[in-house]
């Protein structure tokens, strides 16, 4: 079984904590009580493999962006969010991006979020800036719902595809070298093995 720590970075306010609840919990949350730091765990089968995935619900308050490069360096995939009822919150995508730029060495796997695509009639951001602004990332882009639930099982199944897609370009068994008995050599993997 693989493990996968996924971190939800966006403005206050665009629904981090209601999608991380609805993914785990799978109900949502009415209320808006701004996050510090909360983290959810939940165990799903991704193209008939189980895995557990768990979820760093983060501050989007500009108060805690020191915190902000701790939540980077413990993520392994990213989910940034921001509310299609919000141009404020689209616009600052940018400070969030450049904080994961800034803390990964590689490049970080990300998919970029539109939540509330219920509230048709508040939409501030089309669905085509969204897909505009996640093409300029080099990322995916999916609008969801944390209160009607949609696409928030298939957004979190789809990280979890784009994270086991970069271990597997990682060599498996090093430079190829065989033992003298004609096996590759025994290494310590860090997780699972793809056969």
């Amino acid at each position: 079984m693989d493990n996968w720590r996924v971190a939800v970075l966006g403005d206050g306010g665009v629904g981090k904590t209601a999608l991380a609840v609805q993914f785990t919990l799978n109900c949502f949350v009415e209320t808006y009580d701004p996050t510090i730091e909360d983290a959810y765990r939940k165990q799903l089968v991704v193209d008939n493999k189980m895995c557990f995935v768990e979820v760093i619900d983060t501050a989007g308050q500009e108060e805690y962006a020191t915190l902000r490069d701790q939540w980077v360096r413990e993520g392994q995939g990213f989910i940034l969010v921001y509310s299609i009822a919000s141009r404020q919150t689209f616009d600052r995508l940018e400070v969030f991006r450049q904080s994961m730029l800034k803390v990964k060495r590689q490049k970080p796997i990300f998919m970029l979020v539109g939540n509330k695509c219920d509230k048709t009639y508040e939409r501030e951001v089309s669905k085509e800036e969204g897909v505009q602004m996640a093409r300029n990332f080099g990322c995916d882009f999916m609008e969801t719902s944390a209160r009607t639930a949609y696409n928030v099982e298939l957004l979190f199944t789809n990280l979890v595809r784009a994270l086991r897609q970069t271990k597997r370009v990682e060599p498996a068994g090093g430079s190829g070298s065989t033992a003298k008995d004609g096996k590759p050599p025994k290494t310590k993997s860090k997780g699972c093995i793809i056969i």
